[in-house]
């Protein structure tokens, strides 16, 4: 049970409601990693904004992404998010446990394009050392391909997947997939 009072798509009222129902009818339900945020009905609109636009993003790929907040999330030990993003790498991503693990066990081999893969490395060398970053670090990417919006959003995707971490470890999120 979570440290804090959230709601259920059956106790939703409000805003909450609504972007709850907006959710069911993109995923099907609401998991827990979305109803922590129903204590703070903006915060729940930022976050599922945030799912939106990356939903949608022209460049940064579902399985890019996927691994991104898998492979952050297992170096911040947070459970949750590392069981559930595998989950949409085997049933969405079409990716193997096998794959998976290899990426786990070191991402140079995640099976993505040599675009993919750089800014995967970038991020986490981003989000696990931040002050390391340099010059070199973004005309690598450039020289892939990636613009500075494209770097922006993979590394915010990272940041932001940190805070995320922060906030389903601190308050015990349940697992429920």
């Amino acid at each position: 049970m979570p440290l804090i009072h959230t709601d259920t798509p059956e106790t939703a009222e409000g805003q909450v409601k609504e972007i709850y129902d907006q959710i069911i009818k993109a995923f099907g339900s609401v998991p827990n990693a979305l109803q922590i945020y129903s204590s703070s009905p903006a915060l729940l609109a930022r976050q599922w904004q945030q799912i939106g636009y990356y939903m949608q993003h022209p460049t940064l790929g579902f399985n890019l992404l996927a691994m991104m907040r898998m492979l952050i999330s297992e170096a911040t030990d947070c459970e949750y998010c590392v069981g559930f993003n595998e989950a949409m790498l085997l049933n969405m991503g079409g990716l193997s446990m096998e794959q998976i693990a290899a990426t786990k066990k070191n991402p140079q081999d995640a099976p993505l394009s040599d675009k993919d893969k750089a800014m995967l490395l970038f991020v986490l060398k981003a989000t696990s050392a931040a002050t390391s970053v340099n010059q070199a670090d973004i005309a690598a990417l450039r020289a892939l391909g990636w613009s500075d919006g494209d770097i922006l959003d993979g590394l915010g995707h990272g940041a932001y997947m940190l805070a995320g971490d922060t906030v389903l470890s601190s308050l015990k999120i349940e697992r429920d997939y």
